[in-house]
């Protein structure tokens, strides 16, 4: 199952090593995908501040640079990931995606929700790890495969901070002189960038999704098993869904944002208390922690989508 396993000899204990490594490797891909998503967005963002006199205050603040900050998110958040299970993981795919699915009805075909990209930022880095622990499983070569997706993320991952460091210092001075390809490419497409995260993230959550379901399948035994968990699962992810529809419709602002997570992962808990395993209550907590931890890290951003 393991490449380095199957070319080294079999020694007892050292199975464990490989998987740790394998959920290490599993964390930092949807790590450096949750960095991708909010590099762009902070360009999106930072663009749209420019261009708007009265948001110069949200401009300097998103233009703040702190590269060991960005380092710190990406390790924490692999490590989240790589605690979390892969049975919690998928309830966090499928949750978020019947969420996202209500509020783009709500907005209206053809709309986006910039706050909408940035709540899925834990949601993106569970969809990748529940993909890639689906697309890999039983590969002769697992290690080696999720040591080159990690590396190819990673260096992807590194480009866009890039791009977000290069807008914030420059953009301005760029795009008044024409001076800079990228800058100018900015200024002509960047209104575009809204609709390639929707389309980039629709593609991947529909791909986590089926992998989701297949996790949480092989673990039933039975047609009835798998019936006394997907029916209140239904039940307490559409009450989820009305409740928080309610709620955005009431008030706005950061402070909702939080308060919905601590409802989720709420019901979430309550659910796996009757339907799972002792396991599945310790990576809810996890899953908490991660989800605050992002939200937390960008809440510059957050907190700019809201006011818009």
């Amino acid at each position: 199952m393991f490449s380095l396993g199957s070319w080294l000899p079999a020694l007892p204990g050292l199975a464990w090593v490989w998987a740790l490594l394998d959920a290490l490797l599993q964390g930092l891909v949807g790590a450096c995908a949750v960095s991708v998503l909010c590099s762009l967005l902070k360009v999106y963002t930072y663009i749209q501040c420019v261009n708007d006199p009265e948001r110069q205050a949200e401009k300097e603040a998103i233009a703040a640079r702190r590269p060991l900050l960005e380092l710190l998110h990406v390790l924490v958040l692999t490590s989240v990931l790589a605690l979390v299970g892969s049975r919690v993981a998928a309830l966090v795919v499928l949750e978020f995606s019947l969420r996202a699915v209500s509020t783009i009805i709500s907005l209206g075909k053809g709309a986006h929700s910039s706050q909408l990209y940035l709540l899925c930022q834990y949601s993106l880095g569970c969809g990748m790890s529940c993909g890639l622990s689906f697309l890999l499983e039983g590969a002769l070569h697992r290690t080696w495969n999720l040591a080159l997706a990690a590396g190819l993320a990673g260096l992807l991952a590194l480009h866009a901070q890039r791009l977000a460091w290069h807008v914030c210092a420059l953009y301005e001075l760029h795009s008044r002189a024409r001076y800079c390809g990228i800058c100018i490419l900015l200024l002509a497409a960047g209104h575009g960038i809204p609709r390639l995260l929707c389309n980039a993230l629709a593609l991947t959550f529909a791909v986590a999704d089926l992998a989701a379901v297949e996790l949480i399948n092989r673990d039933f035994l039975s047609t009835g098993e798998a019936v006394r968990f997907w029916t209140p699962l239904t039940i307490c992810y559409t009450l989820l869904v009305v409740y928080m529809q309610e709620e955005s419709r009431q008030s706005m602002g950061s402070g909702l944002v939080f308060r919905t997570v601590l409802v989720r992962m709420g019901g979430l808990f309550i659910l796996l208390l009757t339907v799972g395993r002792w396991t599945d209550i310790l990576h809810v907590f996890v899953s908490l922690l991660g989800e605050l931890w992002c939200l937390l890290h960008f809440r510059v951003l957050l907190e700019s989508c809201c006011r818009q």
